[in-house]
């Protein structure tokens, strides 16, 4: 295999330059001052969250689906993007989180950040973390 010219942690600070990174408490503020446009986004495996858990009220759209699941044109588009107005979408460190809310940036999404540090850095702040009923 050649050698990569840019790995991925190259790629996830170029993402963070791009979208806005929010901490675990201004993530807190966010949900506390919410309306109903606001939709959080856990961008994980399935494994990840029937194991770990997630935040309370979060949607959970494994990765590899979500441009899919945002676009109203792609048959699989999600009905819960109805009526949202921003969006804050999470992962586990917060790596796939960056390149998820660039990539929507990059779909025309203005209204779009992503929880610096992941549902790891979530917890070790205190954040509660719901169980997975599955």
């Amino acid at each position: 295999m050649k050698a990569l010219s840019r790995g991925f942690q190259a790629l996830v600070a170029a993402a963070e330059k791009e979208v806005e990174s929010l901490s675990p408490a201004q993530l807190r503020a966010a949900l506390d001052d919410s309306t109903e446009g606001l939709l959080l986004v856990d961008v994980r495996d399935v494994r990840e969250v029937k194991r770990e858990g997630f935040i309370e009220g979060s949607l959970h759209i494994p990765r590899g689906m979500l441009e899919f699941w945002i676009d109203p044109d792609s048959p699989y588009y999600r009905k819960e993007f109805d009526s949202a107005e921003s969006l804050i979408i999470y992962c586990n460190k917060g790596w796939r989180s960056a390149l998820a809310a660039q990539s929507l940036k990059n779909m025309g999404l203005d209204a779009v950040s992503h929880l610096a540090g992941g549902l790891e850095r979530w917890k070790s702040e205190g954040g509660a973390v719901q169980e997975s009923k599955a």
